[in-house]
C-alpha cells in the first residue's frame, strides 16, 4: 500500500482522512490526517503519525505523551479515500486521558481486553491470582471450571433467572477465556472460524 494509491481530490487539501481502531478491543479510538510525509513515516516506523492541520506539521501520536500507537494493520476503504489503521496503544488515546475520543461506552469491547489481561497474567503469572493459580493447575482443572460454569449458566436459563443467568454465563466466558489461553487460541480464531461456518 502507497499513498498515491489513495484518491484524495474529495478533501480538496491532499489529506488522507484516517480512523485508528483498537486492534485488541476494536475501539475506535480517533480520526486524524496524514499527508505523504506522514504516511511514510508511519510506515516505516510503525507508530501512527500524523499531518497536524493546525500546527502544519509532522506529529507522531504519543511523542509527548508516551502514548504511541503501534501499527497492527492497515486497509483502504472501498473508495481509495480513507484509511483505517489498526493499532495498539500504549495508553489512553486521547488529551483527556480516556482510551478514545469518542464518548462509546467504557465496556465496548471488553471481553477483548479481558483477554488481553489474561494472556499478561499468563506472561507474568502475578503472585496471588486466580488466573495464575488456574494456569498452575492446567487444562484438566480449567476444563473442570469451564463445565461446572456451563452447567451453573444452563440451570439459571431454565429457571428463568435472567440476572443469575447473566452473572453465571459471565463467570462461564471468563474460564473458557483462560481455557483458550492455556491452548493458545484467540478470540479471532474463534471467529474466523464461526465465519467459515457461516460462509
Amino acid at each position: 500500500m502507497k499513498f498515491t494509491d489513495f484518491k484524495l481530490d474529495k478533501t480538496g487539501d491532499g489529506l488522507l482522512p484516517v480512523i485508528i481502531q483498537d486492534a485488541c478491543t476494536l475501539k475506535v479510538l480517533m480520526l486524524g490526517y496524514m499527508n505523504e510525509e506522514a504516511f511514510d513515516k508511519t510506515v516505516a516506523s510503525g507508530l501512527v503519525t500524523f499531518w497536524s492541520r493546525s500546527r502544519q506539521a509532522l506529529w507522531t501520536k504519543g511523542e509527548t505523551s508516551g502514548n504511541y500507537l503501534h501499527v497492527v494493520e492497515m486497509f483502504a476503504d472501498c473508495d481509495a479515500d480513507t484509511l483505517l489503521i489498526k493499532a495498539r496503544p500504549d495508553g489512553p488515546t486521547c488529551h483527556r486521558g480516556t482510551p478514545a475520543c469518542f464518548d462509546t461506552p467504557e465496556d465496548e469491547g471488553f471481553i477483548r481486553t479481558l483477554q488481553a489481561v489474561i494472556a499478561g497474567r499468563h506472561a507474568q503469572m502475578p503472585d496471588g491470582s486466580y488466573t495464575t493459580k488456574l494456569f498452575i493447575k492446567g487444562p484438566k482443572v480449567i476444563g473442570k471450571k469451564v463445565l461446572e460454569e456451563a452447567g451453573e449458566a444452563v440451570i439459571e436459563a431454565v429457571d428463568g433467572q435472567r440476572d443469575r443467568f447473566i452473572y453465571e454465563a459471565s463467570d462461564l466466558i471468563y474460564h473458557l477465556l483462560v481455557l483458550l489461553e492455556q491452548q493458545g487460541v484467540s478470540l479471532a480464531e474463534l471467529e474466523h472460524e464461526l465465519a467459515l461456518r457461516h460462509r
